[in-house]
């Protein structure tokens, strides 16, 4: 026997009349027989939905349970439509949940579209400065005629190495060691954290309670992201100030050639944070 539910206009009287029993107190969604026949006919009718987003049958249930709820479904030219689109929507979150290791909420929200899922670093057989886009730059023209190139290539630099040859170039030109070391580390962590190096520079630009615990101003803040991370100016996104100082120093360039730009060393050498004073008592 078909139901009539099983139209538009069925569901839409079915829905009435549980909502109507609702109002005076009976539990009609938990009590009501064509309740019951109602969802168990939405799972069947959802089953293949929720397989194609790696979800269990049941899931489909309770999503087209909370949507029939809604005044939007009793009040819609077409209920049927509303409560499928509202039991794909639900199924794909709950996709994007497992697979971001968050809850339903959390990954309906639109900030958490553009993450990739969470993965092991076990899944992969190289290092992760071979896969991540945050360790990836463009091939730079006629590098390979270069001595300390080649002599770089003999063996490659990693990111703590590069990271140390950074916070030695600041400590040479007048930085802190303890506040450059901590900047240095404080940038590459993020940097790990965020999807390319823009994303970072956006990212510790506004970082306010960052800059305030390394006890840096807004020049030698600002000075320091330029430098680590490349400028994020257009115009410079295929020179070498556009791929900054941790990117040069992974594809082998080394020290002595920085010190050897006047411009660069002023510009370390100038916003350079005052070594604090010791007041003898």
């Amino acid at each position: 026997m078909r139901e009539h539910f099983v139209t538009g206009e069925g569901l839409r009287q079915v829905l009435y009349r549980l909502h109507d029993l609702d109002l005076v107190g009976y539990w009609a969604w938990r009590e009501d027989p064509e309740a019951e026949r109602l969802m168990r006919f939405a799972i069947r009718k959802y089953r293949w939905l929720a397989t194609n987003h790696g979800c269990d049958p049941d899931d489909s249930g309770y999503a087209a349970f909370d949507a029939m709820r809604t005044r939007a479904v009793r009040t819609a030219d077409d209920p049927w439509a509303v409560v499928t689109r509202a039991v794909q929507v639900s199924l794909i979150a709950e996709e994007r949940a497992a697979g971001l290791l968050c809850s339903n909420p959390q990954a309906r929200r639109h900030v958490m579209w553009s993450n990739h899922d969470a993965r092991r670093f076990c899944e992969y057989e190289n290092d992760v400065l071979e896969y991540h886009p945050a360790m990836r730059a463009p091939a730079m023209l006629k590098r390979e005629q270069d001595p300390h190139f080649r002599r770089g290539m003999e063996r490659n630099t990693s990111p703590a190495e590069a990271a140390d040859m950074i916070i030695a170039l600041l400590t040479s030109l007048g930085w802190p060691n303890n506040t450059a070391t901590c900047a240095v580390d404080y940038v590459a962590t993020r940097l790990t954290e965020s999807k390319n190096r823009s994303a970072a520079h956006s990212l510790l630009r506004r970082d306010e309670m960052g800059r305030a615990a390394l006890d840096l101003n807004r020049e030698a803040w600002g000075t320091l992201l330029r430098l680590v991370l490349g400028d994020p100016e257009p115009e410079f996104q295929s020179s070498l100030a556009g791929h900054g100082l941790l990117t040069l120093f992974l594809c082998g360039y080394e020290p002595a050639e920085f010190m050897a730009d006047d411009a660069l060393v002023a510009e370390i050498s100038q916003t350079a944070p005052k070594k604090a004073r010791r007041i003898d008592a």
